[in-house]
C-alpha cells in the first residue's frame, strides 16, 4: 500500500512554527492498529487520515498513542493539503468524523476557517486541585467536555509556566488548558496533554472550542485574536457563534512524500 503523506505546520505562515501535523490520503481504511502504528512512526502531535466520501471526506485523527475525538490543527492541515496539493476548487471542504459530527473548513482570503462545535466550560472546580501540578494557584479552574481550564493572572505567567508534566498526566482529563488575557491580543494559552502522548501541544484548535466561549463571555465580544504561546507558537483568529466557533489560521507545507506499507 502506498499512501500520499504530507507534513504541514498549522496555525502559522512559515515552517518550523505552529503545530506540525501529518496528513495521509487513503484509498481504503487500514486496520486501526495500522493507523495507530503510522501515527506513532510519524511521531507528530497528530496525524489526520482522509478517505474520499461522496462529495466530502471521512476524517480520523491519531496522536502517537491514541485516537482522538477532535483535533483542530490536523483538520486545518488536512484542508490545506486538499486545497493546495490535491486540486480541490470548491470554497469549502466538508469532513465526516466519528466523534465530532460534520466539520467544515472554508477558504477566507489567505485564511482557512474551521467551523467547529463550541465546548463551553461545564462548571468550576477548586483551583487548588491544579495547584500542585501547575506549580501555582490559578485564579479560576473549570471543567469542560474533555479538558480542564486554568485561568492565570497574566500572559507572562502563562509563558513562564513550568508545570509538573507527570502530575498533569495523572489528572482525570484529556489535557489542561492554561490561559490569560493577552498583552497584544485578546487572550493567550498553552495546552498540556501527557495522557494522550503530548506533553505540550504547540497550537491546539480543539482547546479553542473551550477558550472562545469563555473569553467571548469574559470580554463581551464575538471576534477574538489569540496566540498560543508555546515554544513554536501559533496565531488564531476566532469567532464565537453560539453553539459553534470559527477558528481561522494559516498553514505551511514542510514535506511531501509517500508512506510504503
Amino acid at each position: 500500500m502506498h499512501i500520499p503523506f504530507y507534513h504541514v505546520d498549522a496555525f502559522t505562515s512559515r515552517v518550523f512554527a505552529g503545530n506540525p501535523a501529518g496528513v495521509c490520503i487513503l484509498e481504503r481504511w487500514p486496520g486501526d492498529a495500522d493507523l495507530q502504528a503510522i501515527a506513532a512512526e510519524n511521531n507528530l502531535p497528530e496525524t489526520a487520515f482522509l478517505l474520499p466520501d461522496g462529495g466530502g471526506w471521512e476524517l480520523r485523527w491519531f496522536s502517537p498513542t491514541t485516537e482522538v475525538a477532535l483535533c483542530g490543527h490536523a483538520t486545518l492541515a488536512a484542508a490545506f493539503v486538499l486545497f493546495s496539493r490535491r486540486g480541490v476548487k470548491e470554497p469549502a471542504v466538508r469532513f465526516t468524523t466519528r466523534h465530532s459530527g460534520r466539520l467544515t473548513v472554508r477558504r477566507e482570503g489567505d485564511l482557512l476557517a474551521l467551523d467547529f462545535p463550541a465546548r463551553p466550560v461545564l462548571g468550576a472546580i477548586g483551583a487548588r486541585d491544579l495547584e500542585a501540578a501547575l506549580g501555582l494557584l490559578p485564579l479560576e479552574a473549570h471543567t469542560s467536555a474533555e479538558d480542564l481550564l486554568a485561568v492565570l493572572d497574566s500572559e507572562q505567567t502563562v509563558r513562564r509556566l513550568d508545570p509538573d508534566i507527570a502530575a498533569l498526566g495523572r489528572l482525570p482529563c484529556r489535557g489542561v488548558i492554561v490561559t490569560a488575557r493577552g498583552d497584544r491580543c485578546d487572550f493567550v494559552s498553552r495546552f498540556f496533554a501527557p495522557r494522550v502522548g503530548i506533553p505540550e501541544d504547540p497550537v491546539t484548535g480543539s482547546a479553542h472550542c473551550v477558550l472562545i466561549p469563555y473569553w467571548a463571555a469574559k470580554l463581551g465580544k464575538g471576534s477574538l485574536h489569540a496566540f498560543q504561546v508555546s515554544r513554536r507558537g501559533g496565531e488564531l483568529f476566532c469567532e464565537n457563534r453560539g453553539g459553534r466557533v470559527a477558528i481561522s489560521g494559516r498553514a505551511a507545507l514542510y514535506l511531501e512524500g509517500t508512506i510504503r506499507l
